[in-house]
């Protein structure tokens, strides 16, 4: 015996609406996973709460090179179907594309600050903390070689 269809509608209860967000947003995390290990896709996966929080899943390979990845397929396709307004769509393109540069640059910066954790996975503190320990040993080694060249 299976579920029974569920009606798709807005869940007016706030607290429903959260708790079923959340469980589905989980097992939309699973099949992303298990699609990535069963057929050896590289999968990207991005959800915004109601309330702007983030939440990403990305296979071994990194988001950032996967959405570089979109924007060179989605470009490509760009230039072959566009004739006449070309250079406004190629603006409006760049314009986006440095956009969301800059939104990644300022969450990271976020990140390196301590702020905005939570959507991170344990694979993702792991490797921002590496990145952190090697920062300051570069700047220990910079620190320690300018009071060495300050002396006499």
């Amino acid at each position: 015996m299976g579920r029974g269809r569920v009606q798709l509608k807005r869940i007016e209860n706030k607290i429903n609406r959260q708790v079923t967000f959340s469980k589905r947003r989980a097992g939309l995390v699973k099949k992303a996973h298990e699609i990535s290990v069963l057929c050896e896709a590289e999968v990207a996966l991005i959800v915004f709460s109601n309330r702007g929080k983030l939440f990403e899943y990305s296979t071994d390979f990194c988001m950032e090179k996967i959405l570089e990845r979109y924007e060179r397929y989605s470009y490509a396709e760009r230039q072959l179907t566009t004739n006449g307004s070309e250079s406004q769509e190629n603006w409006t393109f760049d314009y986006a594309k440095l956009k969301a540069k800059i939104e990644l640059l300022q969450r990271n910066h976020r990140h390196y600050l301590g702020q905005d954790l939570d959507s991170l996975t344990m694979k993702d503190l792991q490797s921002l903390e590496q990145q952190l320990d090697t920062a300051l040993k570069n700047i220990r080694s910079r620190k320690v070689s300018y009071i060495l060249n300050l002396q006499p």
